[in-house]
């Protein structure tokens, strides 16, 4: 099977200090995924969601965006909320979940030290982003999770990140796609009110209402 395009390989090589800490924690959890995690959801897709990097404990023990940590019990029970999901959600990959029409994905595909990527990381990273949104031919509607997954899209749009500054609710016109932009549901966003579960609802009623008032 040829790999998606989209993807670095399990042992990408890119980034020293991602190589480095991947393989530390290979050694110390053998049985956790720890590789590059791939997008979530199907390809052909109207929505795609974009998040930071994989959860230490999250998606790099798991292999699946959001899942095993407090972000994606917020996330995947909101998407199902909002008809983007079915089936129920325990926290690991083969739980069953469905996404429907919504593919998740991340800025940086590899789990950071601390989940602080430096910007030569998520610069390096940024070509499989535009990979991956170059591979949905009905991608309509962009939602990023926090400012480095909304610069990220729009730098790997083409775009200047000075003409779309990052703004919790916005939604930006950004080539044929429409972009929204939340904080990111962490659990530290939420613990501090920085986003609260009914800001995060608003933001995906509103990419709810954008996608159904779409002919596509």
């Amino acid at each position: 099977m040829t790999r998606p395009s989209g993807m670095p390989g399990r042992d990408c090589p890119r980034c020293p200090r991602l190589v480095a800490f991947r393989n530390a924690w290979r050694e110390r959890e053998p049985q956790w995924f720890n590789a590059p995690v791939d997008s979530f959801g199907p390809v052909d897709a109207r929505l795609l969601i974009v998040g930071l990097a994989p959860g230490l404990r999250g998606a790099n023990r798991t292999g699946r965006p959001f899942t095993g940590d407090y972000a994606g019990d917020l996330l995947y029970t909101t998407l199902k909320d909002f008809g983007f999901a079915r089936g129920d959600y325990r926290a690991s990959a083969d739980d069953g979940l469905e996404l429907l029409d919504c593919r998740i994905t991340n800025a940086v595909r590899c789990v950071p030290p601390e989940n602080k990527p430096t910007p030569d990381e998520i610069a390096t990273c940024r070509d499989f982003l535009a990979a991956t949104v170059k591979e949905m031919p009905r991608l309509a509607v962009a939602l990023a999770l926090g400012r480095i997954a909304h610069e990220t899209f729009v730098l790997s749009s083409g775009a200047r990140r000075s003409e779309f500054p990052f703004n919790h609710g916005h939604a930006h016109a950004l080539g044929g796609l429409t972009l929204f932009d939340s904080y990111h549901c962490s659990r530290y966003n939420t613990n501090t009110g920085v986003l609260t579960p009914q800001m995060f609802r608003d933001v995906i009623g509103s990419v709810r209402k954008a996608l159904d008032a779409r002919k596509i």
